[in-house]
């Protein structure tokens, strides 16, 4: 592992509590959630040694600056990866190693843009790790086309896989214990993917995989953050996050071919009365439309060579529609992904043409939801979210006939 650059004022030796904010480039957001970080911690855990650290990807913009230069009632660490060294999931490792080395007990991440964050975030995302659960996912208001890839890929297929129902697996906002740190730290899947974008659906599958105490914290208020329009390019993300779940299910597949239905998972803080509005998400539909049908002409012969003969089929009724009568159904959307799998295993063709030659299907399938959830409220397309998840459930069959099992 490449050495860090560790700077530590306050000679911090120790901690029980520790909360990360990974972040690059930073600069005019951190200062907020490291303030509320601070509050948090004095108000709810006045009795702890806690610490703040920044975990930053050697930012040029003034990050560290500013990360020191925000109200904090607590020590703050700043830890960085060398210069030129990038990646989210570089950031934890370097969280996971600092909190090993402070013997941790309990561990609270936010994301470095958050808008909305509060002194209780801290206090839901923390308080279930001094009460034996390893591993606390957000859950939060979020406008319906606000994380797509959760809702239509990361959601469905991990808790089809996997058996938990963890809404928000990517959700940015996470805690876990220092046991969990330093498992973490340690585990043989490690890769070039997880140290990127691929590291909240890792941590979230591993503990899931290896049955740790689980909760969803319920915190209130949405989460406002910078959201970007699903038309939008996806850059490496997504190549990151679902290759990182197919990567996954290669490895631990003796375990989800097991499990059949999903369990719920219990939710700490429920019920705060919050009726506070996420803003609102604007999706171009006519870009969404267009990306589809642009990937026809890039990645036909890709799709024809990874998707069963009869998805393949199915799938060419979907591009012959137009812009006003468009759906691609979720039990297509579910056989698609569980064919895609099953060639990202047997590497029929090179996993990041495999991703690309996915992204497009993926603006379809967006397209299709954005669609059926025109005009439903926020509780109305919770549900429809539900619906596909219970569909990528009932088509499991179809992916264990496919993997071999």
């Amino acid at each position: 592992m490449s050495d860090w650059i560790l700077e530590n004022p306050e000679n911090v030796s120790s901690a029980e509590i520790v909360v990360g904010i990974p972040s690059y480039n930073e600069a005019d957001a951190i200062g907020f959630p490291t303030e509320q970080a601070s509050l948090g911690l004095t108000r709810h855990f006045p009795g702890r040694k806690a610490v703040v650290v920044n975990c930053d990807n050697a930012s040029t913009d003034g990050t560290k600056d500013a990360f020191f230069a925000a109200p904090c009632q607590v020590p703050r660490l700043y830890v960085s990866t060398p210069p030129g060294v990038k990646g989210k999931g570089n950031n934890f490792r370097n969280l996971f190693r600092l909190v090993r080395d402070l013997g941790a007990e309990a561990v609270v991440v936010v994301d470095a843009d958050l808008k909305s964050i509060t002194p209780q975030w801290i206090k839901f995302l923390g308080e279930p790790l001094l009460d034996d659960f390893g591993y606390v996912t957000p859950l939060y208001l979020r406008h319906k086309y606000d994380g797509t890839i959760t809702n239509n890929i990361a959601y469905p297929l991990t808790r089809c896989l996997y058996g938990r129902r963890v809404r928000q697996p990517i959700g940015g906002d996470f805690g876990f214990s220092g046991e969990l740190a330093k498992f973490y730290l340690e585990h043989e899947t490690w890769n070039e993917s997880v140290a990127q974008f691929g590291i909240d659906i890792w941590m979230t599958t591993l503990a899931m995989y290896h049955r740790r105490p689980i909760t969803q914290a319920f915190l209130g208020r949405p989460k406002i953050h910078r959201p970007k329009d699903p038309a939008s390019s996806l850059g490496p993300m997504f190549r990151q996050v679902v290759g990182t779940i197919f990567n996954l299910m290669g490895t631990f597949a003796p375990f989800w071919q097991e499990v059949r239905r999903s369990r719920p998972t219990a939710i700490y803080g429920f019920g705060l009365g919050q009726t506070e509005m996420p803003p609102p998400v604007d999706v171009n539909v006519e870009a969404l439309y267009k990306n589809f049908h642009a990937g026809e002409a890039a990645h036909d012969a890709a799709w024809r060579t990874a998707l069963a003969p009869n998805t393949y089929a199915k799938l060419r009724e979907v591009l012959d529609l137009g812009l006003e009568q468009f759906e691609f159904p979720i039990p297509l959307w579910a056989h698609v992904l569980f064919d895609v799998a099953v060639a990202y295993r047997d590497r029929v063709l090179p996993p990041d043409d495999l991703m690309d030659a996915l992204a497009p299907l993926y603006f379809g399938r967006t397209l299709s939801f954005v669609r059926s959830t025109d005009g439903m409220a926020m509780q109305q397309a919770e549900e429809y979210v539900e619906e596909q998840c219970l569909a990528f459930e009932e088509a499991k069959p179809y992916l264990l006939e496919r993997w071999g099992s």
